[in-house]
């Protein structure tokens, strides 16, 4: 069972690298110098941001192979084809699972009391298309920082109303901040590449890291929008056909992750269902809901048990109901 896990988590790997590949290498050297018809390829490629972010996820939580070291190399090595460096990416994640719907990230809530929602929205709406992505890009930028100014950095950021000091501070770490400026480099080399490579079709190379970013940054918080709040276990699982669950990699069923968040993708169903777990809302309804835009504190949706699917459970757990 075990070898039969690995074999398949190898098999998904070399097919992200091959589509990662085709895009960067293939396409420009190869394809497009004959029609450049072929770069309608970057289309489809562009949806595959989901599973292979899905595949980064299963390395930040050591679960994308049991021998460690070949699990995080395969991460970082996928992350640098997605764009944004593992170790940041790492610890960005595990803050989200440990500080979730606390007072330090909960993305869409603003308090009525200290600002308004035309000045929330003006960082909100940049964040949810495109901009949480593009920030992982250019964090590839703080690779030239030198140690003093990581701690300075980490001074300026630090507040109790968000994540970004504790993520400075833990990428800032000496063994952390050697792997982040080798995997930033090894970024700014590839994709500077392959730009080279597309040369003036570059702007293919980055309408499809456009549309990345895009997916990215608003499929992000859609597990968690409008969700009660200091609830850290508790996120939404989003309806998709089975096919789409499977292409990506069962990332909808994100209420079982934060649960159980050592579970391998392909053991997430069998727990929902052990769980008695149940569907919350539709994938692309939860993302276009997004759009109405930030959340007042005193809203009762992140106050009370109004979500669908919710009922007012101590625990803090998902309605069971059928």
């Amino acid at each position: 069972m075990v070898r039969r896990q690995s074999t398949l988590a190898i098999a998904l790997v070399v097919v992200a690298l091959t589509t990662l590949l085709l895009q960067l290498v293939v396409l420009p050297l190869v394809l497009l110098p004959r029609d450049t018809r072929w770069a309608w390829l970057l289309a489809p490629i562009a949806v595959t941001t989901v599973p292979l972010w899905s595949l980064i996820h299963e390395g930040i939580h050591g679960i994308l192979l049991r021998d460690r070291a070949w699990n995080d190399r395969l991460g970082r090595v996928l992350a640098v084809g997605y764009g944004g460096p593992f170790t940041l990416l790492k610890a960005g994640h595990l803050l989200h699972h440990r500080y979730s719907r606390t007072r330090r990230e909960r993305t869409e809530v603003y308090d009525p009391a200290r600002s308004t929602w035309l000045a929330a929205a003006r960082g909100y709406y940049p964040r949810l298309l495109g901009g949480l992505y593009f920030l992982e890009l250019l964090s590839v930028l703080l690779a030239l920082l030198p140690r003093r100014g990581w701690a300075a950095l980490v001074r300026r950021t630090d507040s109790l109303d968000s994540v970004t000091g504790l993520l400075f501070e833990r990428v800032a770490r000496r063994d952390n901040l050697r792997r982040f400026r080798v995997e930033a480099i090894a970024i700014v080399v590839t994709y500077t590449g392959s730009s080279i490579a597309y040369g003036g079709h570059a702007w293919m190379l980055w309408s499809a890291v456009g549309a990345r970013a895009l997916i990215v940054s608003l499929a992000d918080n859609a597990y968690h929008y409008g969700t009660r709040l200091e609830r850290p276990l508790d996120a939404m699982n989003l309806a998709l056909p089975r096919a789409l669950e499977l292409f990506v990699l069962a990332f909808n069923l994100h209420n079982v992750h934060h649960r159980h968040p050592g579970l391998r993708w392909h053991e997430l169903r069998a727990a929902y269902v052990a769980d008695r777990d149940r569907t919350h809302l539709g994938w692309f309804t939860a993302v276009a809901r997004q759009l109405r835009g930030p959340v007042p504190l005193s809203a009762e949706a992140i106050r009370a048990d109004t979500v669908p699917g919710w009922t007012a459970q101590t625990s803090g757990a998902p309605s069971t109901s059928p």
